[in-house]
């Protein structure tokens, strides 16, 4: 055996007894409780950057340490592999985007391996793998079949450097997720995904994800937006069409004094038609950017259309405007404008010198100054007509009624949630597997003709898609009528991808049907592990997915993830890791120089799994110098004649020891109790790994003489590498056998802590004289206060500061303190 630590030698052992053993390979076991642990599957960029390394260690200690506590754990792992940065690559490097795809897919495999993650890599998959995005083919022609997927011309986000459609959530303020270019608003043929017909559900699904950070919760809350208001008609004078407004103030209804609608909205395209002005204004607004958040600080601007509505609350005459803050995705692209209650109008009104008419005023704080502000709290009616005096809650529900008994209104449930827009104009994506014939319209692909597939040996140019110039491609038979028919060039939004690929994992090699009855035993996922850039994305669409393949009978359970654990970022110098920057650390070159467990042991040292961590040089060294303590401490003691120690203490030995014998005993327990209820129930491992570094302090202190100081040392040691085992497991793989085991660590359970151990006999009492300490004493527990008492004032230090005077009284909280009074 080596007496130096050397983790290259020590980890390649390890690593290759995990491979020929196939230690980490799951098998269905009815007999035994199982534990799914996925980590989001990365994205194969080229390398592994420490983020991932923190993200899949995550994942990997608690695999292991619920592998330790007897359950059946399946830990997979695979790629997420459509998406732009390939074609991006592909246009610099002169490579087709699979070639560079498989590359970067084998490297960063490597590297997994390399950090010792206990994957199951019979498992892994790739997303462009034809026998992977088949079956997404199948499923998206079965929400088809179901009503649950449509195409029609669309305003969408469109991202002029990216040259795709962008879904609402992938545009983050006003800019895209990826290229962070400025999104514009353009019209085009999409295929969508009707996830509105899940809201309901997706929003009350939440209260039944105790597991998941509020955070999270609340995010997807409030992007699936449950709003409930009042659908009001406003009759357009001279045409025969009425404006439709959802509101969830109609309170304000009497305060309406014009209708704005979305440069889209249909009355804004006929208007325009004699309004050359409109016109120009409208083709400007197409280059807005979309987000919600941009729309609210966005310059209020608009143009005043020829057309007058009816406000039927008051039969008054109203102008109809058309602005830029109003979107058509949103509501009905119609809205109500009552500027003395809404900033935005306010905004508006003030720039073009409309009128305001106060209708609320304030419950409480005197009257409101309506020449400065909107006041847009609830309060008491004014110029309200019959309604003037209610509040505005009694308000909302009499206006509703009175607008329903008089057919101008109706109470509605309005839902922020828009449908999923899963058509991208790229090329390195899953084909969508629709045909277009000139007889028979739309027509799904056959089941029999899965997959389409997408051409890999291309040659890749700027200018869009290449499929679209593919004639070999695009160029088919119609399945219905065997006429000439087009495939549809248009390739799947890479969410559609990640949406349900944790349930592949568990029917990895089926080839009859995209998931089979192993799902049933794995799913719903126990812990998942990601970013909380994903609380919207990704965790949403994967939601969605999950109920829709339940409906098709396909999954049991509700909900895809039962635990959601978002790790933070890793920064270096304060600041986001980030190769622009120029603040990036590699890896590899760390498993180099310290090994792959120093790495993962600053990963969860560092700071708690949800927050941020700060990169150190000096942390890491810091990691490696505690393992080489590990490793000379129990090479110390191997060297130290002793017949292994008993599983169970002989209770004869334990009134034979001394009072330094039984505390280091009762610290090797309560730290063992500690970190227990650290990994097991708060996913906290930082404070776990710093009390085992305490209990190392401890043990290197402690002096062995007898044979029961041995015995305590080997216990405390054997403690010791058990616990660090599921974060530093190819260190205390070669460990465990020098403390003269014979199986694997790997496969020993999660040990059990001894209560005999915790049981204290003595107590340290602290000493203070008027506040502050002077002393200490151990003394039993059964000790009695008068005892206690006595003890404290013959103290030596305290009779010092005694100094003769009189003690006016003694307080004593029971096994903490005690303080004397003079």
């Amino acid at each position: 055996m080596e007496r130096e630590y050397n983790p290259k030698k020590i980890e390649e052992n390890a690593q290759h007894y995990w491979q020929i053993h196939h230690t980490f390979k799951a098998k269905e076991d009815p007999t035994k409780e199982k534990f799914y642990c996925l980590s989001m599957f990365p994205y194969p960029s080229g390398s592994l950057h420490v983020g991932h390394v923190r993200n899949y260690t995550i994942g990997d200690v608690i695999s292991r340490f619920q592998r330790m506590l007897g359950k059946n754990v399946l830990q997979p792992i695979g790629w997420d592999a459509f998406g732009l940065p390939a074609e991006n690559a592909a246009l610099k490097n002169k490579v087709p985007p699979a070639e560079w795809t498989y590359q970067n897919i084998a490297h960063m495999g490597k590297q997994l391996k390399r950090l010792g993650f206990g994957y199951d890599w019979d498992r892994e998959i790739a997303t462009c793998n034809p026998e992977y995005y088949r079956w997404e083919q199948w499923f998206f022609i079965k929400l088809y079949e179901k009503g649950l997927v449509y195409k029609k011309n669309a305003v969408v986000n469109w991202d002029p450097v990216d040259q795709t459609v962008l879904a609402n959530e992938q545009v983050i303020n006003g800019r895209g997720w990826r290229s962070n270019a400025l999104v514009e608003r353009r019209e085009i043929p999409q295929w969508f995904l009707k996830i509105t017909d899940y809201a309901e559900e997706l929003l009350e699904g939440l209260d039944q994800l105790p597991g998941w950070p509020e955070q999270v919760r609340t995010m997807q809350r409030n992007w699936i937006g449950r709003a409930m208001g009042a659908s009001i008609h406003f009759p357009v004078i001279s045409e025969s069409v009425s404006i439709e407004v959802f509101t969830t103030r109609p309170d304000t209804l009497f305060g309406v004094t014009y209708l704005t609608l979305a440069p889209e909205h249909p009355l804004s395209l006929k208007a325009a038609q004699h309004n050359p002005e409109l016109q120009v204004f409208i083709e400007e607004c197409r280059g807005i950017k979309v987000a919600e958040a941009s729309i609210a600080t966005l310059e209020k601007k608009g143009i005043k259309t020829a057309y007058e509505a009816i406000n039927p609350i008051n039969n008054e005459t109203i102008p109809i405007w058309v602005s830029n803050y109003v979107l058509m995705e949103y509501g009905t692209g119609a809205v109500m404008a009552v500027p003395a209650h809404c900033s935005r109008d306010f905004e508006f009104a003030q720039k073009y010198h409309l009128p305001l008419r106060p209708v609320i005023e304030p419950l409480a704080g005197g009257p409101w100054d309506f020449q400065k502000d909107a006041m847009t709290d609830s309060g008491i009616l004014i110029n309200s007509g019959q309604f003037t005096g209610l509040n505005s809650e009694e308000a909302v529900d009499s206006i509703i009624d009175f607008l329903k008994e008089k057919g101008w209104g109706h109470k509605q449930i309005h839902w922020r949630l828009r449908d999923w827009g899963v058509s991208r104009q790229r090329y390195w994506g899953a084909p969508i597997p629709m045909i277009y014939c000139k007889h028979c319209e739309v027509v799904p692909v056959p089941e029999n003709e899965l997959p389409v597939i997408l051409p890999e040996k291309i040659k890749f140019e700027e200018g869009g898609s290449p499929l679209k110039k593919m004639p070999e491609f695009y160029k088919t038979t119609c399945p219905k009528c065997g006429g000439d028919a087009t495939r549809e060039t248009d390739t799947f939004d890479t969410f559609f991808e990640s949406s349900w690929y944790y349930g592949r994992f568990a029917s990895f090699d089926q080839n009859k049907s995209m998931l089979d009855e192993r799902a049933d035993y794995w799913l719903s996922v126990d812990q998942y592990i990601g970013g909380i850039e994903h609380a919207i994305l990704h965790l949403l669409y994967a939601r969605f997915f999950h109920k829709a393949l339940r409906d098709l009978k396909l999954v049991k359970t509700n909900e895809p993830f039962i635990n959601l654990l978002t790790q933070g970022m890793v920064l270096k110098d304060g600041s986001k890791m980030s190769k622009s920057v120029g603040n990036t650390v590699d890896p590899e070159s760390l498993i180099e120089q310290y090994g792959a467990d120093t790495v993962r042991l600053f990963l969860m040292f560092a700071a708690p799994p949800e927050q941020s961590l700060e990169w150190s040089d000096t942390g890491v060294e810091g990691a490696f110098r505690f393992l080489k303590r590990v490793w000379h401490s129990v090479l110390q003691h191997a060297n130290t004649p002793l017949a292994k120690a008993e599983k169970e203490w002989d209770p004869s030995l334990l009134k034979m020891m001394t009072e330094e014998q039984k505390n280091i005993r009762r610290l090797i327990h309560t730290t063992l109790q500690k970190v227990t209820d650290d990994i097991k129930r708060r996913n906290i491992f930082n404070t776990a790994i710093a009390a085992q570094m305490e209990l190392l302090n401890a043990l290197q202190k402690f002096k062995v003489s007898t044979e029961i100081d041995k015995r305590i040392m080997q216990e405390g040691l054997e403690l010791l590498v058990l616990m660090l085992s599921p974060i530093t497991p190819h260190i205390t793989h070669e460990l465990w056998y020098l403390l003269g085991h014979e199986a694997a660590v790997v496969n020993e359970q999660w040990p059990i802590v001894d209560e005999n151990a915790l049981v204290r006999n003595t107590i340290d009492i602290v000493i203070q004289v008027n506040g502050k300490v002077r002393g200490h004493i151990t003394v039993p527990l059964s000790t009695d206060q008068d005892t206690l008492k006595q003890m404290a004032l013959s103290e030596e230090n305290v009779q010092k500061h005694l100094e003769g005077k009189p003690v006016k009284k003694v307080i004593i909280v029971p096994n903490k303190l005690i303080n004397v009074v003079i």
